[in-house]
């Protein structure tokens, strides 16, 4: 799927920077789910609590994803990055350094791991505007593939915290983001020709296009599903069949690898054979996994395949939903990375939230999951309703007669 023209088309040692820094940023992002039974332990946690927990820098990454897309569009993708960074390895070695002592620091903690979370709203752009739009979508599935970042947490943090406790993993997760810090100041660079910069009210002036919100809409399935996902597994396997914290946090990074593997694959077939053709499928596939998980299983192992089988389909979604964007929005991107990484990441605030409460109010999952699972035929069905629309009217607007891949 790789072409030679792709390599000659960009510039390889900032898309690999882009990944990079995206992989290490998401890794602490969600860090607090795969310390979750190790946290909970400590403070006694209800199971809303927990979802709250894991939610809190899902949310807080989402807000911040705006500011961050408005940032990129003023002073350019790699400042932002560096910006961002410096805060995160601020932040967590001050955590550190004085510890966490109650439930709310760890609620404080997370709003800081939020700024890691916008690391989606730097990446991408950093990346794309390298690109022309033939290749946006392997670009940008490559760049986005950095969400596997959550899975490096869920392999490592539970075991490390248990041979050292889950304060000293906070500590520990500011030396990967160092290194990859110093890899970003040398080889990441911002691409030529970088639109310039708008007053305020012309950057929200994309939410006055009714497409801006379909493209929203539609990420806080795919991403939200993915990063709600993300946060929750290590706590749902544990909690529902058993499991211990380490074995629980293979199995998250096992759905984790599976659903970021697939992020440049639905880009490159979004790029082939259209976004909307690959997300049509891609939202019938994830309601049907996560619909038949819903229903308690009678092995770990039955559940981790469906799971898996859902991760996969939201993470080829991820890739589809950032091939479709560009090609509408090319000016706009910075911005409109923002928006749309802001309502992905309210989706996976709304899934890992409901989860913990689902489980506190009924005893189990199944009623959150049954309710994305019903939000992505709801997508499906949006998305059904505006696929002429934009076939017609998305050419014209991008100065083309043909060649965009819908």
């Amino acid at each position: 799927m790789v072409s030679k023209s792709f390599f000659k088309a960009g510039h390889t040692p900032t898309l690999a920077s882009a990944f990079l820094y995206f992989d290490l940023s998401f890794m602490v992002w969600v860090i607090l789910g795969p310390l979750g039974v190790a946290i909970a332990k400590d403070f006694g946690l209800t199971p809303a609590q927990k979802g709250f927990m894991v939610a809190v820098p899902v949310l807080s990454g989402a807000l911040l994803r705006l500011g961050a897309g408005l940032l990129v569009d003023h002073i350019g993708p790699k400042k932002t990055g560096i910006i961002g960074q410096l805060i995160v390895l601020g932040g967590l070695l001050v955590a550190w350094f004085l510890g966490v002592h109650s439930y709310h620091q760890v609620l404080a903690l997370g709003v800081v791991l939020g700024v890691a979370g916008a690391s989606f709203a730097v990446a991408l752009p950093l990346a794309s505007r390298w690109y022309p739009p033939e290749h946006q979508g392997l670009a940008l599935g490559i760049a986005g593939a950095g969400n596997s970042g959550t899975a490096l947490a869920a392999l490592f943090a539970p075991g490390l915290a248990q041979a050292f406790g889950w304060q000293n993993v906070i500590g520990l997760a500011a030396l990967p983001l160092a290194v990859a810090f110093v890899i970003y100041v040398i080889f990441a660079k911002d691409a030529p020709g970088r639109p310039a910069p708008k007053t305020l009210p012309e950057y929200m002036a994309v939410l006055k296009t009714r497409d801006a919100w379909w493209l929203m809409g539609l990420y806080s399935v795919t991403f939200g599903g993915f990063v709600g996902l993300s946060s929750s597994l290590t706590i749902y396997f544990n909690a529902e069949y058993g499991l211990p914290a380490v074995t629980a946090g293979f199995f998250t990074a096992a759905c984790v690898f599976a659903g970021s593997f697939l992020r440049p694959v639905g880009g490159a077939l979004a790029d082939r054979f259209g976004g909307v053709r690959t997300l049509s499928v891609v939202y019938v596939l994830a309601a049907l996994g996560l619909a038949l998980a819903s229903f308690q299983q009678p092995s770990p192992w039955l559940a981790l395949a469906l799971i898996m089988f859902a991760m996969m389909s939201l993470g080829a979604g991820n890739g589809a939903v950032f091939q479709l964007a560009p090609q509408r929005f090319a000016k706009e991107i910075g911005v409109l990375t923002g928006l749309v990484g802001m309502t992905g990441g309210i989706g996976g605030f709304y899934l890992a939230s409901s989860l913990g409460w689902a489980k506190q109010a009924t005893g189990s999952y199944q009623i959150g999951l049954l309710a994305f699972a019903g939000l992505a035929l709801l997508a499906l069905a949006g998305l059904t309703g505006v696929k002429a629309r934009w076939r017609r009217t998305w050419p014209e607007l991008a100065g083309q007669t043909s060649g965009l891949r819908l």
